[in-house]
């Protein structure tokens, strides 16, 4: 577990420096926005997702760069979400990852354009990527993959149909949506994008998504656990804000033991697909178990 720990450290530092290389100058008349949005992003976090699309690259053999500039836009569309989600409007957070939010510190206004520059800003990264792409399908395919799991169809689909019952009962097949789309969607494209960028077989890239929905299902349920087990000092967040904002979780549907027992088959849903491959990567498989398995 230590030397995990220390590559873990060492592929986020790697991570961070990936995407970090692609966050926009600080200068112009619109410098007060992009500064809100390079907060929002070295903020810190645990680069999950560009991770895992690094490391699914390299788990099909790919060493090259070129899944580089999408490791950065995924980074930005996930942290757009949580700005947006912290808004007044929606969660009413006031601080992530043990700093102020980014509408804390900015202003109301600031957070939303900080999050709408973000977005935007993930799909020029993309685009410019493609057009000087050597290898033009694959990227036009990962653009592609990533604007849909970003979309109505993926993670803002989840998220409307969240903010709609707040408030309301949940059954099990709509709550499974809501975890499917605004957590997994997002974990599905790295996971895919990776793959693609690789060049993998169109039945690897469907295997790298049905692990990732798996991983994505487990880290939203043990997200609902810790967010009633750990404390706020841990989590550099506030706990017990499902609680404060009326949320249906799968801790309130079944309680904290029965939601861990459904983690631990998420995650040998995933490992078993994983280990049945033709290809290892033991880092990525030890990512995935710790990330299904985490404390904060």
């Amino acid at each position: 577990m230590e030397d995990f720990n220390e590559k873990l450290k060492c592929k986020t530092k790697e991570a961070e420096e990936i995407i970090f290389k692609y966050l926009p100058e600080e200068n112009g008349f619109q410098k007060s926005v992009i500064e809100a949005m390079n907060y929002s992003v070295k903020a810190g976090g645990k680069r999950l997702r560009p991770m895992l699309m690094m490391e699914t690259s390299r788990l099909f053999g790919y060493t090259g760069r070129e899944t580089e500039p999408f490791m950065a836009a995924i980074e930005m569309i996930h942290t757009y979400s949580l700005v947006h989600d912290d808004l007044p409007a929606m969660d009413n957070d006031m601080v992530r990852r043990g700093l102020p939010t980014t509408h804390a510190k900015f202003g109301h206004a600031m957070g939303i354009l900080a999050g709408d520059g973000l977005l935007n800003y993930a799909f020029e990264v993309c685009a410019r990527t493609i057009v000087k792409s050597k290898t033009m399908e694959k990227a036009v395919k990962a653009y592609q993959i990533l604007a849909d799991k970003a979309g109505i169809n993926g993670m803002i689909g989840g998220q409307t149909v969240d903010v709609q019952l707040t408030n309301k009962p949940i059954d099990k097949d709509t709550l499974d949506f809501i975890y499917r789309l605004k957590t997994g969607a997002l974990i599905e494209a790295a996971m895919m994008i990776g793959a693609v960028m690789a060049g993998a077989s169109n039945d690897n890239i469907e295997k790298s998504r049905k692990i990732a929905l798996a991983v994505g299902m487990a880290f939203q349920i043990q997200d609902d656990i810790l967010d009633v087990e750990s404390t706020t000092e841990e989590l550099g967040k506030p706990v017990l804000s499902d609680e404060k904002n009326c949320k249906t979780t799968y801790v309130t549907l079944y309680g904290i033991e029965e939601s861990k027992r459904i983690v631990k088959e998420y995650t040998r849903q995933a490992l078993e697909i994983l280990d049945g491959m033709e290809y290892s990567n033991e880092f990525l498989r030890e990512l995935l178990i710790s990330l299904m398995t985490r404390k904060k």
